[in-house]
């Protein structure tokens, strides 16, 4: 037989701990428990784990002797009951209701939360580095106009479930040696609606919603990144009988720039110069991502990997004021043919470096090592 745990480490708080403590760790752990919200296989386990610590610990007498004696009680705790008729200390209704945001409506119908929707989009890297405003095409439910929501025929109404009375819940006791399991499922004829249609919807077929396309406007914040998303509160799913809607995340997809690399707020681009260059320096064009090119200053004695910084051109900040750096990365490439003026000219320029100059791959390999190409 497993050993228990400790009811105080099992809520998460001191043996010190205040009833309102107590109190507030059950719900925490309850609202992230419950099965109805959980779908992790051992969260019925662990919900009955917390209900169970939580009924001794809240009593201020079964306290005092799980203090003293600790599972091994003369009383026992037997009387925590591992069933979901009592969460607790609170009510079926009251776990849902006050922890999860659901409502019930003037019939008695549990009011559901519509359900979140993603969606996802795909910018040019201009727009996302600059910001822009898009209209997505969301396909969602939403509310019947023909019989507004309620999903009945108009000029009649939906009728009270026989089988759960209108409550939408059906109850079974069971008994055992420990005491008393109470399981709570909806009622499977109205689907925990509490009200069945007997003349549903033309429009809608009973169910109250039907199937469209939604237009929404997303603003997009300037230097979004690739693989972020975007949270529209209250643009998902509309909610079962008046609960609040649902959730639109849009995923951003960002099409890569044929030349700049964005490094989180810096861009970078790869410039390649020649062995005078290099030496000597010059001037050279690099993209911008607002288009028009910026020229910079190569400084003579650039070696392959030096990064030549723009500063404030690159990305915006996303959360802040400013942007990033755009970086130049320059390699010096060595030629592979020369003409014949260029091979003389390389060959007294080896002389000037004490090298005598061989017809052979040691010679590049020299003009490599002084001048970083490659």
């Amino acid at each position: 037989m497993a050993t228990k745990r400790d009811y105080y480490e099992v809520l998460g708080v001191s043996r010190g701990a205040s009833e309102d403590e107590v109190r507030g760790a059950f719900r925490k752990l309850a609202f992230k428990l419950h099965p109805d919200r959980n779908a992790n296989p051992d969260a019925e386990i662990k919900f009955k784990e917390i209900n169970e610590a939580y009924e001794v610990l809240s009593d201020q007498q079964r306290r005092r002797e799980y203090d003293q004696f600790g599972h091994q009680s003369p009383s026992g705790f037997a009387g925590a009951s591992p069933g979901f008729s009592n969460f607790g200390g609170f009510g079926f209704d009251e776990i849902f209701e006050t922890f999860f945001g659901n409502t019930r409506t003037a019939s008695g119908r549990r009011a559901q939360r519509g359900t979140d929707l993603h969606v996802d989009f795909t910018l040019s890297f201009e727009e996302a580095v600059f910001g822009c405003e898009k209209t997505v095409e969301v396909p969602r439910w939403e509310r019947c106009t023909r019989c507004s929501g309620v999903g009945a025929e108009p000029g009649t109404q939906p009728s009270r479930c026989p089988t759960c009375n209108g409550t939408g819940e059906l109850r079974r006791v069971q008994q055992s040696l420990i005491g008393q399991f109470v399981s709570v499922s909806a009622c499977d004829r109205c689907r925990g609606e509490g009200q069945v249609i007997l003349t549903p919807c033309q429009e809608c077929k009973g169910g109250g919603r039907v199937r469209s396309s939604h237009r929404v406007l997303v603003s997009i914040p300037a230097g979004i990144d690739d693989g972020q998303q975007i949270r529209l509160p209250g643009e998902g799913e509309p909610g079962v009988h008046g609960a609040p809607a649902g959730d639109l995340y849009v995923a951003i997809a960002v099409t890569p720039h044929q030349s700049l690399k964005r490094q989180g707020v810096d861009l970078m681009y790869d410039l390649t110069i020649n062995i005078a260059q290099a030496a000597l320096g010059d001037e050279a064009e690099v993209p911008t991502p607002e288009g028009p090119v910026a020229r910079i200053k190569i400084p003579a004695g650039t070696q392959t990997g030096r990064i030549i910084r723009l500063h404030e051109r690159g990305v915006p900040h996303v959360r802040s004021s400013g942007r990033g750096d755009l970086l130049t990365r320059v390699r010096v490439a060595t030629p592979q043919t020369l003409t014949d003026e260029q091979r003389d000219l390389f060959q007294k320029l080896a002389r000037t470096f004490g090298v005598e100059p061989h017809e052979d791959k040691g010679f590049f390999d020299k003009v490599k090592e002084v001048f970083g190409g490659e």
